[in-house]
C-alpha cells in the first residue's frame, strides 16, 4: 500500500457488536447486512465478515459486481441478494455465483430466465414491488400482470420465487403516515403473490430505520444497512447510543504544516475565513477529492466542519480545498507537523462524529461515510472479531 498522510480505522468489533443488537432490535426476523458501496465506504469484505459473525444470515449488495466479489473471497455459506440492474447485466455470472437476485421490472424477468436457460441453474428471484417509494420496482398493477410469467417460469424451473420485498419512503420519520400506508400496499401485493400459489421463502421491507423503529414490518427478513455501521438513521429520535450501535469508522490525518501568522490573515481560497488574532494554521492533507464534503468549509456564519486536536475541538477555517484544509490552532498551539488529529470517530471521549459532519455540510451521515475516497487507505482493526458466532461460514 502507497503511503498516505490519512487513513480510516474500521472497527470489525463495533460491525459485529453492531449486527448483534440489530439483531436484538428484531427478534422474529433474519437479518440481511447490507454491504452496498464498498460497505457504506467500511470495506466490502471484512465488513461482510464481521457482520456475518453478528449472526447475519444474508448479505445484500445492490450491483451483480459487489455480490461476486463476496463469493470470490470466499464467503459462501450466506445467502446473497442483488438487486439494483440495467439491461446488459451478468445474470449469468450471478447465477454461477450462486447469487439471489431481483426483479423489478418485466425486462429483468426475462433476463434473469435467459441467464437461467443459459447456464441451466434456477434462479433465485426477489420480486420488488414499489410501494410508494416511486423509484425502482414493479407497480402493484405491474405485479399482478406480470405473474402469469413469473408462473410459467416457475413451472419451467427456469426460476424459484424465493421473496418479495419493498424499500419504504419516510422510514427515517417513524410518525411518518406512508410507513404504515406502504406496509397496507405490500401486505396486498403479498396476498395478490400468495393468492397466485407462490410460496416465498423471505418477505422484506425494514431498512435501518424501520429495523430500530417499526417492528410492524419486520416480517422475515430485515435490511439493515448504515446501522450495521454504528450510524444512527433517525438521529432526530436518538444517536447511536440509544439503539445500542457504535460507529465503526475513525477518520484521522497527520498534520503537514504549522505555521504562525498574523491578525488579519486571509485562510484559503476566497479568504471565507479570516484571522482575527496573531495565531497559528495547521494545514490537514485531506480535502474534497478524497470525499470531504465541501459544504463543510467554515467561516462566519458558517461553522466548518468539526475536528479534534488535542483534546480540544475545532472547526474547518476556510474552504475546504480539494486535497487540504486548515484549522486555526490558536496563538497558544504546541502542535507540530505530523501530530494527529481526527475528523471523525466513535464520539465516545467528546469528539466528533460522522453525524457531526453531516450537520455542519447540511446532509447525512450515510453521506460523509460512503463518499470516502479510495485514496484514504482502511485499516480494518480487531480481526478477531471475524470469529463466527453461529451464522455463516466466514473463513
Amino acid at each position: 500500500m502507497s503511503w498516505f498522510p490519512a487513513r480510516a480505522v474500521v472497527d470489525l468489533a463495533a460491525v459485529r457488536s453492531n449486527v448483534e443488537s440489530l439483531a436484538a432490535h428484531a427478534p422474529t426476523a433474519q437479518v440481511m447486512a447490507v454491504v452496498k458501496a464498498d460497505a457504506y465506504g467500511h470495506g466490502l469484505v471484512p465488513s461482510a465478515r464481521a457482520a456475518l459473525a453478528g449472526g447475519a444470515t444474508w448479505l445484500g449488495t445492490a450491483q451483480i459486481a459487489e455480490a461476486i466479489a463476496l463469493r470470490a473471497a470466499g464467503i459462501t455459506a450466506p445467502r446473497v441478494l442483488t438487486w439494483l440492474h440495467a439491461p446488459g447485466a451478468p445474470f449469468e455470472d450471478a447465477l454461477a455465483a450462486d447469487v439471489d437476485v431481483s426483479v423489478s421490472a418485466a425486462w429483468s424477468l426475462e433476463a434473469v430466465v435467459a441467464a437461467a436457460r443459459a447456464t441451466g441453474r434456477t434462479a433465485r428471484v426477489h420480486l420488488k414491488v414499489d410501494t410508494g417509494l416511486g423509484r425502482n420496482g414493479l407497480q402493484p398493477d405491474e405485479l399482478a400482470r406480470l405473474l402469469p410469467a413469473v408462473l410459467r417460469a416457475q413451472a419451467e424451473g427456469a426460476i424459484e420465487v424465493v421473496g418479495l420485498w419493498s424499500h419504504l419512503a419516510f422510514a427515517d420519520e417513524p410518525a411518518h403516515p406512508t410507513v404504515l400506508a406502504q406496509a397496507d400496499v405490500f401486505a396486498a401485493a403479498l396476498a395478490t403473490v400468495e393468492a397466485a400459489g407462490v410460496r416465498l421463502e423471505v418477505r422484506h421491507l425494514a431498512n435501518s430505520a424501520a429495523t430500530l423503529t417499526a417492528p410492524q414490518v419486520h416480517y422475515d427478513l430485515v435490511r439493515p444497512g448504515i446501522a450495521v455501521y454504528g450510524l444512527s438513521p433517525v438521529p432526530q429520535v436518538g444517536g447511536p447510543d440509544e439503539f445500542g450501535l457504535v460507529p465503526a469508522m475513525t477518520l484521522e490525518a497527520s498534520l503537514a504544516t504549522v505555521k504562525r501568522v498574523p491578525a488579519g490573515h486571509g485562510v484559503s481560497y476566497a479568504h471565507q475565513y479570516v484571522t482575527t488574532r496573531d495565531t497559528v494554521l495547521g494545514d490537514v492533507p485531506l480535502g474534497y477529492a478524497d470525499g470531504l464534503p465541501r459544504h463543510a468549509s467554515g467561516g462566519p456564519g458558517h461553522p466548518g466542519g468539526p475536528v479534534r486536536v488535542g483534546g480540544r475541538t475545532l472547526r474547518v477555517a476556510g474552504r475546504v480545498c480539494m486535497d487540504q484544509f486548515m484549522l486555526d490552532l490558536g496563538p497558544d498551539a504546541t502542535e507540530r507537523a505530523g501530530d494527529r488529529v481526527e475528523l471523525f470517530g466513535t464520539g465516545a471521549d467528546g469528539g466528533p462524529t460522522a453525524q457531526d459532519w453531516a450537520d455542519a455540510a447540511g446532509t447525512i451521515a450515510y453521506e460523509i461515510v460512503t463518499r470516502l475516497g479510495a485514496s484514504v487507505p482502511r485499516e480494518h482493526v480487531h480481526a478477531e472479531a471475524l470469529e463466527p458466532a453461529g451464522a455463516g461460514d466466514v473463513r
